[in-house]
């Protein structure tokens, strides 16, 4: 395979790989208290190991992916207390598992 025909191939997976992953790709960040409970992305405190393990909605120690500088703007349910119950870009020691 010649040099030339070698950059080519290269050049093309590349754009190959921009194109499955779209070029503006959004950037993401960890927030933490805005998933359901078995649908974070990963960090579900002590006793979970990763993604989609997570026991309580909302739980404070577990984070869900999603588009920077939108986590504190998400709509979540009031806490029980009527409280606002807003998404964190830190573990909150809220909504945990009991026992």
């Amino acid at each position: 395979m010649s040099k030339t025909i070698k950059t080519a191939a290269l050049v093309g997976a590349v754009a190959a790989n921009f194109a499955a992953t779209g070029a503006h790709a959004q950037a993401q960040e960890k927030c933490y208290g805005v998933s359901l409970a078995g649908e974070n992305d990963c960090a579900a405190g002590p006793g979970t190991t990763c993604a989609g393990t997570s026991t309580v909605d909302y739980q404070g120690n577990a984070w869900t992916l999603v588009e920077a500088g939108t986590c504190t703007e998400i709509d979540l349910p009031q806490m029980a207390d009527g409280t606002p119950r807003e998404g964190s870009l830190e573990e909150l020691d809220r909504d945990l598992p009991t026992g």
